[in-house]
């Protein structure tokens, strides 16, 4: 493919593009000129593929063919964000967004509003999106999507993301172009340490001066890698980047080669992300086709390919050396550093490798300029974060903010609150090498520094939200339980200590705990600290150190009072049925599986705590909330 012909397909569907990214007034002027009446987008992601979104496809398919409307164009695209909702649909000039579709529903809409000179179908819209008084506002003036600022996740739910002419007009080998045309080598990279951007992966390093080793680094073969191991608890960032545009990874992949001196690249995707997977399969064969990957690209001389590395979901393949010693065909275990990968990466040659949401805010920076992404965000964390947020939030999905905005506004604002009336206790970042912040540093801005100075860290962004219900001391211990499980093996203080480390913390959720306990624990959690060989190990105890730095009084209860205040450690629960509230309809009785609850038809029944093994199911099952956890 020549430049000329990468304009062309821009110009020839830039205006496809423009008409979802615009409010209802200029896309509908700009509709008429695409010869689509209309468009209608849904959701493709994993999220909304799960809630059944495929089949509200060949609803949509089946139901605009019997009608006829030949001008109405459905896209499968990435994520939107609001994964509670799904499925997503939106519909374009009018921007209406459908929220939780059925394929029932995506025929009421077909009926109703995309005939000609239909109407929106109010009662089946994001209730976000309709006033008190039946006024329909842009989704994007929402509470969860006005506070934030897409960078990233610029093409997501979007483009087509198996359609590389879509990710060509919207602007995805723009910056390849440029730099194959207009930069240098050097140039490329010292636009990269001017931006500011940092890693985001986990440890939050400068790309720029990652980039700078490897290409000062001499080597006959270099090597770029994407690490596309995502595999925190409740992270799905990458992944969604990776299903809804994966040509941003690709370029900039290239870049970062032309920038380097390599022609060669490895992604290390997840084989448990099949829809990632796929996408990337599809997008690495268009790219060679276009010869936007392969020889010779655009006519410059630069060579550059990719190849996709499956991993088998082990956890520590997220840390660099272990990542490139899977991909080398060995057992993933971390290598000493130095030598760093730079130097000796891949194959023992100088190596780079970036997370997927690293890649992803290369464009923006060669096509908008360094000093337009340093002004974003912080002074010492440039741009934007993308955080999955979960847990105990009104609005679970996928957020991207600039850097130094408030947990505040995230909970509050984009989250939508705590539902059900409870209060917001904590917010666990970071995944299991991350922290656990209160509810007391709420204001706290989101940065690489600030949640590193109150015992956090950003990490790759996975945020999951606690509230008045969640036990600290066995939130600690869960992600013990993870790590523990997911350590290689290879070094004695995180082999031993991440299990000596549970021991503990199960100990205490049993109420078997001794106050000497806490001093063990830090003392272990420091040594691992310090002496583990890779980040795994030296950041395992985090979890367990800010949950007692901020909840010591937790475990306390647990230690001294044998109590678990809420009432969510299964070895110092109680379970009683209140003789004021009891119906005495037996219910509690007929599902008890030890029959530890007796009493007759219409009177208070009782618990036998000898017998009783604590499963629930009375709780559960009772209609009168007569039972109790104490």
């Amino acid at each position: 493919m020549t430049i000329k012909e990468l304009d062309a397909i821009r110009a020839a569907k830039k205006d496809l593009i423009a008409v979802r990214r615009l409010v209802k007034e200029e896309g509908e002027k700009l509709a008429q000129k695409t010869g689509y009446r209309k468009q209608v987008l849904v959701c493709g992601g994993t999220g909304c593929t799960s809630s059944h979104s495929m089949k509200v496809i060949e609803r949509l398919e089946s139901v605009l063919a019997e009608l006829g409307l030949d001008d109405v164009l459905v896209v499968k695209t990435g994520c939107f964000g609001l994964c509670s909702l799904g499925p997503i649909m939106i519909v374009y000039p009018e921007g209406a967004f459908y929220a939780q579709m059925t394929p029932d529903h995506a025929e009421t809409v077909v009926r109703k509003h995309l005939v000609k000179g239909g109407e929106i179908v109010k009662e089946l819209l994001y209730s976000g999106t309709v006033t008190d008084s039946g006024d329909i506002i842009p989704f994007a003036e929402t509470p969860f999507y006005k506070k934030q600022m897409r960078i990233a996740l610029r093409n997501c739910g979007v483009i087509a993301p198996e359609d590389i002419e879509e990710a060509i007009a919207a602007g995805d080998y723009a910056a390849l172009e440029k730099v194959l045309t207009q930069m240098t080598p050097d140039d490329v990279i010292s636009e990269m340490l001017a931006s500011g951007l940092r890693g985001r992966g986990g440890a939050g390093l400068p790309t720029g001066r990652k980039w700078s080793f490897a290409k000062a680094s001499k080597g006959d073969v270099k090597y770029v890698c994407c690490n596309a191991d995502e595999g925190d608890p409740g992270a799905f960032m990458d992944r969604s980047v990776l299903e809804g545009d994966p040509h941003c990874v690709l370029e900039a992949m290239a870049i970062a080669g032309y920038a380097i001196g390599s022609n060669y690249g490895y992604i290390y995707v997840r084989a448990e992300y099949p829809v990632a997977v796929k996408r990337l399969e599809i997008a690495i064969s268009q790219a060679r086709e276009y010869g936007l990957l392969g020889k010779d690209i655009l006519g410059t001389g630069f060579d550059f390919d990719i190849e996709i590395r499956l991993g088998a979901g082990a956890f520590v393949c997220g840390e660099e050396t272990a990542l490139m010693t899977s991909i080398e065909g060995h057992r993933g275990e971390p290598r000493p550093r130095p030598p760093f990968p730079a130097v000796k990466g891949l194959f023992g040659k100088p190596t780079i490798l970036n997370n997927v949401e690293t890649w992803a805010n290369v464009n923006p920076i060669i096509l908008n300029g360094a000093a337009w992404f340093s002004s974003i965000g912080t002074e010492s964390s440039s741009g934007t974060k993308v955080f999955a947020l979960g847990g105990k939030i009104t609005n679970v999905g996928l957020v991207e903010v600039p850097m130094g905005t408030t947990l505040r506004e995230i909970v509050e604002e984009i989250g939508g609150g705590i539902p059900g009336g409870k209060k917001f206790k904590a917010a666990q970042t970071g995944g299991p090498s991350g922290g656990c912040i209160p509810a007391s540093c709420i204001d706290t801005p989101i940065d690489y520094y600030s949640l590193i100075a109150i015992g956090s860290m950003m990490g790759s962004g996975g945020m999951i939200i606690l509230d008045e219900d969640s036990c600290m001391v066995d939130i600690a211990k869960f992600y013990l339980e993870f790590t523990a499980d997911e350590s290689c093996g290879k070094c004695t203080p995180c082999r031993i200590g991440t299990k000596r480390l549970l021991q503990l913390l199960t100990k205490i959720t049993d109420g078997k705990g001794e106050p000497e306990d806490l001093d063990k624990i830090e003392e272990l959690a420091n040594h691992m600290k310090q002496s583990s060989l890779c980040a795994l190990g030296q950041s395992a105890p985090n979890p367990v150190l800010s949950t007692m730095r901020y909840f010591r009084d937790e475990y306390e209860a647990h230690i001294v009072r044998k109590e678990c205040e809420a009432k969510v450690c299964k070895a110092l629960l109680s379970y009683y049925i209140d003789p004021d509230k009891c119906r005495g309809c037996t219910l509690c009785a007929r599902n008890c599986p030890v029959k530890a609850i007796s009493g007759s038809v219409k009177q208070p029944h009782v618990i036998d705590r000898t017998k009783c093994v604590k499963c629930g199911l009375c709780e559960s099952n009772c209609k009168f909330g007569a039972i109790e956890r104490r």
